[in-house]
């Protein structure tokens, strides 16, 4: 493809990349079908009506398809889709502006909805309820208070952390979703409709190698298949098979449960430097040189749900299947696994 092309596009590769294997229908998206159910028939009921979809919150882990089904809510209803996240509306003049902009029926788009500034969110309540929009223009004496009235439009807010949403923005929406992680057979075929999208031969059982080990989340998976296609064209004939999966994945280091080196070093640290725990985050991350906010957002919670950490009031905890991971032998005096 000519680099014209991404000067015309103003997207990195990885970017269109990413956007290409977006499914753009709900008939292209798998998996999440309690929350997919819900959208559509809130959009066939809005269409049936003529009206406008009530506001929408997508709450859950990164990758799983919160931005996806925000483009494809957008696709389905015929509207406009103006995308923004939390952090970039730093005053209400950049609410305005975006707000200002929206036509009747058009979808706005927060990421990290969770952290938008409070002043922010309390010119947001009357948009979102009232469709209007009361800004305060100067200070002090000369301060006076603007309306604006906005078309009826819907905002799709997206988070990770749906605990740090205040009540009353959290009220304000019609309807709440968590995504949950997909299976592996759900991944498998979101790697096989990318690997079509990509003009990559791969094998079922190639696709499931890769699936079982992307902790759930369809962005590893995609990611992964990105890796695995790059080694089989250099190492291979271009085709995945189970072998070649394994094989790429080994190499960077990842393994049959999904753990990559980061992630035994968490555990081989809880075990062989603090006897199992219980071991505080901040203890924990310093022993392995990593950021604590990073060691508690990004790794933590996979090796919880795999039932391989576990959180304590006195700190985290190695469970025996930990132990089983790294080869050592449990202490069975080891007041953390009581």
């Amino acid at each position: 493809m000519p680099e014209s092309f991404y000067q015309q596009t103003n997207e990195s590769p990885d970017q269109q990349f990413d956007q290409s294997l977006r499914p753009p229908g709900f008939e292209d998206f798998h998996g999440q079908e309690k929350v997919t159910e819900r959208l559509m028939l809130m959009v066939e009921a809005a269409r049936m009506r003529d009206d406008v979809l009530e506001h929408i919150l997508l709450s859950g882990p990164p990758g799983l398809g919160k931005t996806t089904l925000a483009n494809i809510v957008s696709n389905a209803t015929g509207t406009n889709l103006h995308t923004t996240s939390g952090p970039q509306i730093e005053k209400a003049g950049d609410l305005a502006g975006i707000l200002t902009n929206i036509q009747k029926g058009d979808i706005l788009f927060i990421d990290e909805i969770h952290r938008l500034h409070p002043a922010i969110e309390e010119y947001l309540y009357p948009a979102m309820e009232d469709y209007r929009l009361d800004i305060i223009i100067d200070s002090g004496p000369s301060a006076r208070s603007i309306q604006l009235n906005l078309p009826k439009f819907t905002l799709v807010g997206a988070t990770t952390r749906s605990g740090m949403l205040t009540a009353p923005l959290r009220s304000r929406f019609g309807l709440v979703n968590r995504l949950d992680y997909y299976t592996t057979a759900q991944l498998a075929h979101i790697i096989n409709r990318s690997a079509q999208l990509l003009g990559v031969e791969i094998q079922d059982e190639g696709a499931t190698e890769i699936a079982s080990r992307s902790r759930g989340t369809p962005r590893i998976a995609n990611n992964l298949l990105r890796w695995v296609r790059d080694y089989a064209q250099v190492r291979a004939d271009g085709t995945i098979t189970p072998s070649i999966a394994h094989d790429a994945l080994a190499m960077i280091e990842i393994d049959n449960d999904g753990l990559d080196e980061m992630d035994k070093r968490i555990l081989e640290a809880a075990i062989y430097k603090f006897n199992g725990g219980p071991v505080g985050l901040s203890t924990l991350a310093v022993a392995i040189g990593e950021d604590a906010s990073t060691l508690e957002e990004v790794h933590e919670p996979f090796l919880i749900m795999q039932g391989f950490l576990k959180r304590t009031p006195r700190g985290r905890v190695a469970l025996p299947a930990a132990y089983t991971k790294i080869g050592a032998t449990p202490d069975p005096q080891q007041p953390g696994l009581l």
